[in-house]
């Protein structure tokens, strides 16, 4: 067995849907990033890249390459698995945070877990989905982004 973490954090901006877990969310914003900027997805990429010893997501999906411009960070997650499956078959559990003042999380995680699921081709009893705030300590305590950990057992 092996395990990877993986971190993300996006700034907001004005004119964009709020995606994470691949579900969009209502909001007055939405992340900054060159593709739709997922940063929940993005940190469930980065911890399975890690648990693979694979590097991160940012040397296979660089954001120089146009590419990846504006992409589905779905569509990212399963390229990701489609790499670390090849010598690491099993996802054991997923177990995955956001740190957000606003908007409130619960609503959707259900639906975030069942998306990122579906991606990987696992139950979705083995992804794990919440949110906490930081208290109105940091730029995610400002209201300014949105930050993501992930942490993920593969055998």
């Amino acid at each position: 067995m092996r395990i990877g973490q993986g971190f993300d954090v996006h700034r907001f901006v004005s004119g964009r849907p709020l995606v994470l877990g691949g579900v969009k969310i209502a909001h007055d914003k939405g992340l900054e990033g060159h593709s739709d900027a997922d940063v929940l997805v993005h940190a469930v990429c980065d911890a399975l890249l890690g648990a693979a010893c694979l590097g991160d997501i940012g040397r296979h999906f660089p954001d120089t390459d146009p590419a990846y411009k504006n992409i589905d960070s779905m569509e990212l997650l399963k390229k990701t698995w489609a790499m670390v499956r090849e010598k690491h078959p099993a996802i054991i559990n997923i177990d995955a945070t956001l740190l957000a003042e606003a908007p409130k999380i619960a609503p959707y995680s259900a639906a975030m877990r069942e998306k990122i699921a579906s991606a990987l081709e696992i139950s979705t009893d083995m992804v794990s989905v919440k949110a906490t705030t930081l208290e109105g300590l940091g730029f995610v305590g400002r209201k300014e982004g949105i930050a993501a950990l992930c942490v993920v057992l593969i055998d």
